[in-house]
């Protein structure tokens, strides 16, 4: 299967008043660089993920990377992926602007899952197969492992997925069963308190069991007051985690950790800047490992082997529409896997991708099926729209990574 084109569109998709929002982003627009490896019998469709305006910067960045795959075979480019991905992230014309993350990095995860996409249809089964069905060598020859020696060899990786192989089959169930969800679209930043309580009740009924709550307001009682709210509406024994988007300095996230000890917080996302490592391994020392998750806006596998070294995460939250694709979310769970950490991916409402990744995570390299964040605003844009019944994601079918949008198709 030959890739005989590609096309970039810069899809945007406008909200409502208040969905989507949290304590950074006030109004956003929830958008998809997308990038189109077109055969003359199929597509591969890959996603990076932007919040509006510099979304046509990623897609720019695409549209030069991308140049090189063009009369290629997918089955050739994928043989060896890891060192096409290297080498298209060591671009010397594009590295200045990185290296390995922002606008850039976007773009390569964008054409990565374009490529993991059109693979998984050229051999016309889901993604979450292709990846089980990989030997441990042909996995590895997918990633990138550079810059990671004093933490996860070659060798290391391959021995991670072997060492898990014996035990695959007792993990195999959660194909049948499903896999959990949690329900994020609760508690935005911008719904009212009667918003929130009637959010709590109508997702319990949906069968979930666990919620999360957007935080990081200006006065801190308000922060407080709504996580006062949503226990109370959703009772004890339900999971719930807030999530400050970023907002605060080490010490106002630090105020809050204490300030909410009684309400059993699952975890605490995105306290604080994501490039303060130490800020992170502070808090997770001051208010228990198991309380920090993070990952959203961390860019690379770089940057998580250091917060794992560091001891800095109770929750790895890598996201394979922020790092470099599946390749490289592959690579920071198995780091995860090393250190101990539980993988629970952010979504931005890319469940469509990460329900297959994170399949792929408990079965083949042993995390716990923990839960898979759900955001539903864009279901309706999707060919195949995931399936998620009594809170529980089910296991998609169809060929590929289903990321296919309508509106492009």
């Amino acid at each position: 299967m030959t890739i005989q084109r590609i096309q970039v569109t810069d899809a945007r998709f406008p909200f409502g008043e208040g969905m989507g929002s949290d304590a950074i982003h006030r109004t956003p627009v929830y958008s998809y660089a997308v990038t189109t490896l077109a055969n003359g019998d199929a597509a591969g469709t890959g996603l990076a993920f932007t919040l509006g305006d510099g979304n046509d910067l990623v897609c720019r960045a695409v549209e030069h990377l991308s140049r090189q795959l063009v009369g290629r075979d997918i089955e050739e480019i994928m043989h060896d992926f890891g060192a096409l991905q290297r080498s298209l992230a060591n671009d010397e014309k594009y590295r200045w602007l990185g290296p390995h993350k922002g606008v850039v990095h976007l773009a390569l995860a964008s054409i990565t899952n374009a490529c993991w996409d059109l693979w998984a249809k050229r051999r016309g089964v889901p993604l979450w197969r292709l990846l089980l069905d990989l030997s441990p060598e042909e996995l590895v020859a997918t990633l990138d492992l550079s810059y990671l020696d004093d933490a996860l060899t070659r060798d290391e990786a391959i021995e991670i997925v072997r060492s898990q192989q014996h035990s695959r089959t007792e993990r195999e169930s959660v194909l049948d069963r499903g896999y959990p969800g949690y329900d994020t679209s609760v508690g935005w930043f911008g719904y009212d308190d009667e918003k929130l309580r009637d959010n709590c009740r109508r997702s319990l009924d949906c069968g979930f069991r666990a919620l999360k709550l957007k935080v990081g307001s200006a006065e801190m009682d308000r922060d407080l007051r709504r996580v006062e709210i949503v226990r109370e509406a959703a009772g004890w024994d339900v999971r719930f985690m807030v999530d400050a988007n970023q907002q605060w300095s080490l010490p106002r996230a630090l105020e809050f950790g204490r300030r909410t000890g009684d309400y059993n917080l699952y975890w605490i996302e995105e306290p604080t800047h994501p490039d303060d490592v130490f800020a992170h391994q502070t808090l997770a020392r001051e208010l228990g490992a198991h309380k920090i998750a993070a990952g959203e806006h961390v860019p690379n596998r770089v940057v998580f082997k250091n917060y794992l070294q560091a001891g800095s995460l109770g929750f790895c939250q890598v996201d394979a529409l922020r790092v470099a694709g599946v390749s490289e979310f592959i690579v920071v769970s198995m780091l995860a896997k090393k250190y101990g950490v539980p993988v629970a991916p952010h979504v931005g409402d890319m469940g469509q991708l990460h329900q297959h990744l994170v399949l792929f995570n408990h079965i083949a390299l042993g995390h716990d099926a923990l839960f898979l964040e759900y955001i539903p605003h864009l279901q309706q844009h999707f060919r195949h729209p995931c399936r998620v019944e009594q809170g529980v994601y089910r296991t998609p079918q169809e060929s590929g990574a289903s990321c296919d949008l309508i509106s492009l198709s």
